[in-house]
């Protein structure tokens, strides 16, 4: 009898632990795609959650400021550019954590532990299938060549986005020949860089430009819509997977770090781990059109549409050598 109250005693104490852990998220995702996860994890460890959200800048800017003081216990933002831009500004911890080692691809998590890809994208590229053959536009070195033309819309270099593919490229081909591509694209744009992403593969169906760079997730959210707008856009606008017969698409992330203020760490590392999990990785991915990045979890939504591709294997750590460089080669070449 005394086993079985010392049992039911320490069941109790350990559920009141829990219950008074409380995790500080402070997410660049959105409310209505961050609570249903953020929910589930809470329903499942009896750890209770406060979400902060606001532009991926203004987080670091705010978790800068806050320093040691800062109550934040996880960051979650979008790009491995954003991911490594908190490493290199100091705010985020390394930790240790099988599970997530075991869930998430080595090269979709940072070498030294401080950040871990929760959902994956493409960059891509759409174009207008009675305007251009897609065969002239397989590649992204392609969209350099002369003899396209002034026919590209994609979005301005300030979008970080657009600086992890010209890192990528770095990364790839060197910062020469990097460069070269990027005075090459810059002399295809059918018009200055402007916009968002959907905007960009509007433009193509509005007959703006031929082809647009955008991230897939835009696309399948267009596919989701019932706008009849929408599906107009979608009836004019093909997508092309680069580079299959090389590397593959260029791949990007939205990712998680426990921050160096965290005052809960156990707790912080409980709820990246529960992100990564094959439960949290299908409903990530339904709810916003992005790839799971845990091999185990269902591929769900419009993005299955999509079909199967060959995807960068590139490590997305080795970006954060790239970065600065990008961005003076988008300097220069024009690209603004």
């Amino acid at each position: 009898m005394k086993k079985i109250l010392y049992s039911v005693l320490l069941a109790l104490v350990c559920t009141a632990v829990a219950w008074s852990q409380v995790v500080n998220v402070y997410s660049y995702r959105q409310t209505h795609l961050m609570e249903p996860l953020l929910e589930e994890f809470k329903r499942e460890t009896g750890i209770d959650y406060r979400l902060l959200t606001g532009a991926a800048g203004g987080l670091l800017e705010r978790l800068v400021r806050e320093g040691a003081n800062s109550p934040a216990d996880v960051l979650i933002t979008v790009d491995a550019g954003n991911l490594v831009a908190a490493k290199q500004a100091g705010v985020l911890r390394p930790i240790e954590s099988d599970i997530l080692n075991a869930s998430i691809p080595a090269h979709y998590r940072d070498a030294d532990g401080q950040w871990y890809g929760l959902s994956a994208r493409s960059r891509v590229i759409y174009y207008a299938p009675d305007r251009i053959d897609p065969a002239q536009i397989s590649s992204y070195e392609a969209l350099a060549d002369p003899k396209l033309g002034k026919r590209i819309c994609v979005r301005s270099s300030s979008n970080v986005y657009n600086q992890s593919l010209m890192a990528a490229m770095i990364a790839h081909h060197g910062a020469a020949k990097a460069e070269e591509w990027a005075r090459g694209l810059v002399n295809n744009f059918a018009r200055q860089p402007q916009d968002n992403d959907t905007a960009q593969i509007r433009a193509v169906a509005a007959g703006q430009c031929d082809v647009g760079i955008a991230n897939t997730y835009y696309f399948g959210r267009l596919i989701a819509s019932d706008a009849a707008a929408d599906k107009d856009v979608v009836a004019k606008v093909a997508m092309l997977w680069p580079n299959q017969d090389d590397r593959g698409a260029h791949m990007n992330l939205s990712g998680a770090g426990v921050t160096k203020s965290s005052r809960n760490v156990g707790a912080a590392i409980k709820l990246i781990e529960f992100l990564a999990s094959e439960k949290a990785q299908t409903i990530y991915a339904e709810h916003n059109n992005e790839y799971p990045v845990n091999p185990s979890a269902v591929l769900s939504g419009p993005i299955q549409s999509f079909g199967e591709f060959k995807a960068d294997t590139l490590n997305l750590s080795e970006l954060e050598k790239y970065q600065a460089e990008a961005v003076r080669i988008m300097d220069r070449v024009g690209w603004r």
